[in-house]
């Protein structure tokens, strides 16, 4: 019996300490994914840049909150009519296309977790940034098509 005892024992400790390396590689990803602020309409918004493809795939999928102030950033190699889907999104968000002058070209608002995979998100006009931020903020904000946006990327003068 105290063999079994001190097996389950070492299984029990090893499973915690793999849980736990797990959880702090999560957060210093996380931690380490570049920011800029981005100041758009009468905002600055704290945006996550997303500036690989594994990143973009990623975006806001699994967030339960975005505050008022937080975005994601999304940052294209060129410019195209770059499409979004809501897979695994748990909250609503606005969404903003920008050519490569930062200029809005292209915004969807409200777009609901609840469609999932099954909806992609297209602009009308190519883009070489997506700005994604909490639903409403288009509106509260005053954000338009033809405003423009300002934000510096890491490596840009």
């Amino acid at each position: 019996m105290s063999k079994w005892r001190s097996h389950t024992t070492s299984i029990l400790v090893v499973g915690i300490i793999a849980i736990l390396c797990a959880a702090v590689t999560a957060f210093l990803v996380a931690e380490l994914r570049p920011k800029t602020d981005v100041t758009l309409g009468s905002r600055t918004f704290n945006s996550t840049v997303a500036d690989t493809e594994t990143g973009r795939q990623k975006g806001l999928s699994g967030i339960t909150t975005l505050g008022p102030n937080d975005g994601l950033l999304m940052v294209f190699p060129d410019s195209q009519e770059w499409g979004i889907w809501m897979k695994d999104m748990k909250v609503p968000i606005d969404i903003m296309w920008l050519d490569e002058d930062r200029i809005v070209v292209h915004i969807v608002m409200d777009a609901s977790p609840e469609i999932g995979d099954s909806k992609t998100f297209v602009p009308t006009k190519p883009a070489l940034y997506v700005l994604e931020v909490a639903a409403g903020t288009v509106e509260s904000a005053g954000i338009k098509i033809g405003d423009r946006a300002n934000f510096r990327l890491e490596g840009e003068k």
